[in-house]
């Protein structure tokens, strides 16, 4: 019956679209999961209905009889009840010790449940398998034992269940489904949260080993050293790589037609479901889809990685290794490079619109190209645009009975009502025309594409890296510099020259006279921009990162006896990170003047910039406070200091603990301010409680010279 019934769906769309046959099997090519999941779903749906249409009918009386005796007025009386001086204990009741009590025995009962006896589970089944040599080889016993905790307890409650639903003991069978379930979910979690962006980054840095002239051994020394920064930082490269393959996926469903990419799910679908999923579908399917993902990932990684390293290094011996040495004694740290270009430098150019305008037009450029020699336009964009075309070329009376006709398949509310028959599909579907030979042309489409995937890796691989060399060497000379100097100066220099030339096209055009006016607004726009770079990208993350080295890096690293040294190129890199940070959480936090300056220059943007208003709102504040922090200190350590005569180990002291004491100093004020606010809330809200009676509200008029009337002055009684 339940096939029937997606069946019979399934044809009720067919029927409602116009008469195609190629489009008929698109419908069932380009989704055979759909009705498998579907099936298998409903015969879940009629096993529960059947075992439980007692329980229901019980529910159901219960439920009436329970909303018969609602009373709205207990519960509001309840929470009038559960005041602040109630819950904290103030009114010399015992209730704020039994808050207490709850809060620690349910943090008690969730670590023994959930970190506890998992790992006692794992820990005793691996000594028992003798495995318990290579879990601590893996320098990640405790996590690696409470997972294997998790799985063994994962295959208990599956035996569990089986058994309670052949022995028909219902309540058990639905408690360890539930169980199950929660112990599923977070496994899967795990799986895609953690292990597979790990997977992905050790694949890239594997494929990349010969690009930074490295070996195997040396990945196993550093892992060995520090095996939790070694993860962590596979992790995050793993987890950037798959959030830009994401985001350029989502790019493709804007260019291509609906229902091309139907194997790859839809993030902006407002019905997907993720944790949905997890529950419903069962795990050889989960696995199947892991399998799968990794192997597109990983052979990505390939094509776009390993091969270019190797014909680069074929055609250009002397190009590779990039220099990405990090020298202990180097001025600069090398690693807040990579975070200020992870940071800073990647967002910067992706978040631009018009990078992602370019790149959409070329995505659509190849797609065109690609559809008119293999004769795959239907497939890949559609027949849209022709049959808007043809709608245009057609006489008024053609288009008035047209008017009548059946939509196309893919708009409007017929595509509302596809995507609701397919459940678990592509949202949003057109028909195309299937040419002859088609699978070969599908087959000659992904050799294109890959070949076409090669030649954009190998001229991002050289091209920044080559047009960064050379400019840095009529600046440093024959001197090796760090790579990510050289591809972020490329980088930039790239992007800018592509910007400068669409925008010297679309002038042409114009005329000479409107080009010259428009290279006077710009070069004006890039003089005010560049004052303000130098101060807000410049002065105030340098002065931040001076500020936060002396604050925090210094007292933790130099000893009292040895003199910290202070580099400006990585205290200024950090200030950039800093500064980012500091803006976002303002941004987020509540409303002060520094977030409505802040909102207003965002809003302003570079072709509106208000050089005025951000020296004299923002900057100047900014780097007078940042001043004053750098220099008060220093002045009271360096000139009051002496004239007290104290020794010179004090003076010492007081110079290199100034910083971090006038910090607590600032965060306890802080701290007894914001106490002093809440607990003044607190007295004039138990005042209120205690002895207010109510509230009147008066109208405010304003007194009137023409009539030389006085009114009452605005006023809230309160008795």
């Amino acid at each position: 019956q339940a096939q029937a019934v997606v069946n019979g769906g399934v044809e009720n769309a067919v029927l409602d679209q116009p008469a195609n046959p190629a489009a008929e099997n698109v419908v069932v090519g380009e989704n055979p999961e759909i009705q498998e999941e579907q099936v298998d779903e409903e015969e879940d749906d009629n096993e529960d209905e059947e075992d439980a249409v007692v329980e229901d009918a019980a529910d159901a009386n219960n439920g009436a009889q329970d909303d018969m005796n609602w009373n709205a007025l207990e519960w509001d009386r309840a929470a009038e009840e559960l005041t602040w001086e109630r819950m904290l204990g103030l009114d010399g009741s015992l209730v704020f010790l039994e808050h207490v009590f709850w809060v620690v025995s349910l943090n008690t009962l969730f670590i023994l449940v959930f970190a506890f006896c998992p790992y006692h589970i794992g820990h005793f089944s691996i000594v028992g398998l003798g495995f318990e040599e290579y879990v601590q080889a893996s320098h990640f016993e405790g996590l690696i034992t409470t997972i294997v905790g998790y799985v063994l307890l994962a295959v208990t409650l599956i035996v569990c269940h089986g058994l309670a639903a052949l022995v028909k003991f219902q309540r058990s069978r639905r408690l360890l489904g539930v169980c199950y379930i929660v112990v599923k979910v977070s496994l899967l979690v795990v799986v895609e949260i953690g292990v597979f962006p790990l997977i992905c980054g050790w694949w890239l840095d594997i494929c990349s080993l010969e690009m930074f002239d490295a070996t195997l051994k040396d990945r196993e020394l550093s892992f060995q050293s520090a095996p939790g920064t070694t993860m962590f930082l596979h992790w995050l490269v793993g987890m950037v790589y798959v959030f830009y393959f994401a985001s350029f996926i989502l790019l493709l469903r804007e260019v291509l037609r609906p229902g091309v990419l139907w194997f790859l799910r839809n993030l902006n679908d407002p019905d997907f479901n993720p944790v949905q999923e997890m529950i419903h579908l069962p795990i050889y399917r989960h696995l199947r889809r892991f399998i799968l993902s990794v192997i597109v990932f990983g052979s990505i990684v390939l094509l776009m990685l390993w091969l270019p390293i190797r014909i680069i290094k074929y055609v250009l011996p002397n190009f590779l290794p990039y220099n990405v040495m990090l020298y202990s004694d180097a001025p600069v740290s090398e690693l807040s490079l990579e975070l200020l270009l992870l940071q800073v430098v990647l967002p910067a150019l992706l978040e631009q619109g018009h990078t992602r305008q370019w790149l959409k037009g070329l995505v659509r450029a190849w797609t065109v190209t690609a559809g008119y020699l293999l004769d795959l336009h239907s497939y890949l964009l559609g027949d849209q645009e022709e049959n808007e075309n043809n709608a245009n070329q057609q006489p008024n009376n053609q288009h008035a009975r047209n008017n009548n006709a059946i939509p196309v398949v893919g708009e409007g509310l017929h595509a509302a009502h596809q995507a609701i028959l397919q459940q678990g599909g592509p949202v949003g579907f057109q028909p195309y025309r299937r040419p002859l030979k088609f699978p070969l042309r599908i087959f000659l489409l992904i050799v294109f594409m890959c070949i076409t995937l090669l030649i954009a890796s190998l001229i991002c691989l050289t091209l920044p890296v080559f047009a960064g060399r050379w400019l840095m060497s009529f600046w440093t000379g024959t001197a090796k510099i760090h790579e990510l100097y050289t591809a972020a100066c490329g980088l930039y220099v790239c992007w800018l020259t592509i910007r400068a030339v669409t925008v010297l096209v679309a002038w042409m055009p114009q005329g000479r006279r409107v080009i010259f006016q428009k290279v006077k607004e710009w070069s004006l726009m890039i003089m005010k921009t560049l004052i303000v770079a130098i101060l807000l990208a410049g002065v105030v993350p340098l002065l931040l990162g001076l500020l936060f080295e002396l604050v925090i890096v210094a007292p933790l690293r130099v000893p009292l006896d040895q003199t910290p040294l202070f580099y400006p190129w990585q205290d200024w890199a950090l200030g950039v990170l800093h500064a980012k940070i500091i803006a976002a959480i303002t941004l987020m936090g509540p409303q002060w003047w520094l977030k409505t300056v802040i909102e207003q220059v965002y809003a302003n943007g570079i072709r509106n910039i208000d050089l005025h208003f951000i020296i004299r709102k923002l900057a100047a504040p900014v780097i007078s406070v940042l001043l004053l922090s750098l220099c008060v200190p220093y002045i009271i350590a360096s000139g009051v200091v002496p004239l007290l005569g104290v020794t010179a180990e004090m003076q010492n002291l007081v110079q290199r603990r100034i910083y971090p004491f006038l910090l607590m100093v600032v965060v306890l004020m802080g701290i007894l301010s914001f106490q002093v606010r809440q607990f003044k809330r607190l007295y004039e809200h138990i005042k209120n409680d205690k002895y207010l009676v109510g509230q009147r509200l008066v109208n405010y008029e304003r007194k009137s010279g023409k009539q030389g009337t006085s009114t009452t002055p605005p006023q809230s009684s309160q008795e």
